[in-house]
């Protein structure tokens, strides 16, 4: 879908190689400067996040490396970079630069905090921004400590996914318009306005500011139950046809207690009654119970867990290419499953690239 779009990507850390290799996924030209000589860190030296990119090692302190640098991004469509607030300017790589060789470069900046604001150049991390948006509060019931899947909601949902748009938007400006722009992608902006569904729901009475007591969060029907095996089902029967299906499978159909299924009352007890019955049979009793239900239950399950599942499987989300498991590029066009790329060696393009800018 995008290819003939070439983009820069400066290597840093999490949601910034993140959308780069979803933009790779989807079929960009995405050229990774790696640090010369640093391998690794908190991921491999070929690391998943750069399958489908080339990649070229560079000191970008060196003048002639520098160089290298600036004709590549002079002729990209776009550039990812994931510093602080002014590192790429003291490098000599800040947009204003880049753009006068390049007017139409779509400079895309993947931080915690934002280019601007009191907090700018703080050091942070996933948890911190997206305590502090507002998108960590309901994560969790109410006795317990707010807690989420790590990185999903910061780094790449408020973060990796927003720059991607970002990117996308403004390569669509620039072949309209000939004028590039710079996408200030911040964690803490985008994991607020992941937000907006839940405010919504607010409108309409279905959001409460005390956790545990709203539409999605304090019902017995909108939550995860312990099994007898230690496992767990989530159960989330919103729609009173589904809630109805999960009573009749569960034999509570006759049980006029159960018939209140929105009165936040009553929550207390049944949610009880669930956990009574769902400790009684392992996970995979409840998964075979409930696998041609429209009671919305599914087992909780772990990635490793989840390639085997045949749905998952069926549609092959899971993979395990040179032995490391890893999910399919997404979303698919026209129902084809696009393959799984190959992670380049640090600098192994180095040749072929500095030929492409006439560098030998």
């Amino acid at each position: 879908m995008l290819e003939g779009i070439k983009i820069v990507e400066i290597e840093g850390l999490g949601p910034a190689p993140f959308a780069g290799m979803m933009l790779a996924d989807l079929g960009a030209d995405v050229t990774v400067i790696h640090r010369k000589g640093k391998a690794g860190g908190v991921t491999a030296a070929a690391s998943l996040l750069d399958r489908g990119k080339r990649s070229i090692d560079l000191d970008l302190k060196d003048a002639g490396d520098l160089e290298i640098a600036r004709k590549l991004i002079a002729r990209a469509d776009g550039v990812i970079e994931g510093f602080r607030p002014g590192v790429m300017e003291r490098l000599g790589l800040g947009p204003e630069k880049c753009r006068v060789d390049n007017p139409k470069l779509v400079y895309g900046r993947m931080t915690g905090w934002g280019q601007t604001g009191p907090r700018a150049q703080q050091a942070g991390h996933d948890l911190n921004y997206i305590a502090t948006s507002g998108a960590l509060h309901y994560a969790s019931l109410p006795s317990d400590a707010p807690v989420t899947p790590a990185t999903l909601v910061g780094d790449i949902g408020g973060g990796a996914l927003y720059l991607v748009a970002g990117m996308l938007a403004g390569i669509i400006k620039a072949a309209r318009t000939g004028q590039g722009t710079v996408v200030d992608a911040a964690i803490v902006d985008g994991s607020a306005h992941m937000m907006n569904l839940l405010m919504a729901l607010g409108q309409g009475g279905g959001l409460s500011e005390g956790r545990g007591q709203s539409l999605l969060d304090g019902p017995h029907w909108s939550r995860t139950y312990r099994c007898a095996c230690g496992g767990f089902v989530s159960v989330q029967a919103l729609e009173p046809q589904f809630y109805a299906a999960l009573l009749a499978a569960l034999d509570l159909g006759a049980d006029a207690s159960m018939h209140s299924q929105h009165d936040a009352r009553a929550w207390p007890a049944q949610i009880a009654i669930f956990k009574g019955i769902f400790a009684a049979e392992t996970r995979a009793h409840w998964a075979a119970h409930f696998a041609d239900s429209e009671a919305c239950v599914a087992a909780v399950l772990s990635p490793q867990e989840a390639a085997c599942e045949p749905h998952i499987a069926a549609r092959g989300i899971w993979a395990a290419p040179g032995g490391t498991l890893q999910a399919a590029p997404a979303p698919r066009f026209d129902a084809e499953l696009p393959a799984i790329a190959k992670a380049p060696e640090r600098g192994a393009d180095r040749v072929a690239i500095l030929a492409e800018i006439g560098v030998h």
